[in-house]
């Protein structure tokens, strides 16, 4: 539930209820928010719980979205659209359905041609 707050976190909190509520009230407001946390996962665990028991095996094809989901959270956005244009298959074929183009071989280039050569001229374009 608190993956994301470290210890630095909970020390400024801790150091402004400190300062806001007094060191008279902290203890008590301190228990309250335990209290509150522990009561508000006892009603997580068994709305769970609830929900597992009336649905059943269905419950388990439920939760299979919501876990694809969790396991997209780390996945960097710019990669994977560059995977999905970009990457290939094993079978050659790109995930936008276009199978890679063959290479088209180069024509060979001529030679210059010994000598002044002069540039050609057309009086009707200027």
């Amino acid at each position: 539930m608190f993956e994301s707050i470290g210890w630095a976190e909970i020390l400024v909190l801790g150091v402004a209820g400190l300062f806001i509520l007094g060191p008279e009230r902290l203890p008590d407001a301190a228990a309250w928010v335990g209290r509150t946390v522990r009561k508000v996962r006892e009603y997580a665990t068994g709305a769970r719980d609830q929900l597992k028991s009336e649905l059943g095996p269905e419950y388990d094809e439920l939760r299979k979205p919501l876990q694809d989901l969790q396991q997209l959270r780390g996945l960097d956005p710019k990669t994977l659209v560059a995977n999905h244009l970009f990457g290939d298959n094993d079978n050659g074929v790109k995930p936008n359905g276009h199978a890679p183009q063959p290479a088209i071989p180069a024509k060979p280039v001529d030679p210059p041609k010994a000598g002044p050569q002069q540039s050609p001229f057309d009086p009707d374009a200027t």
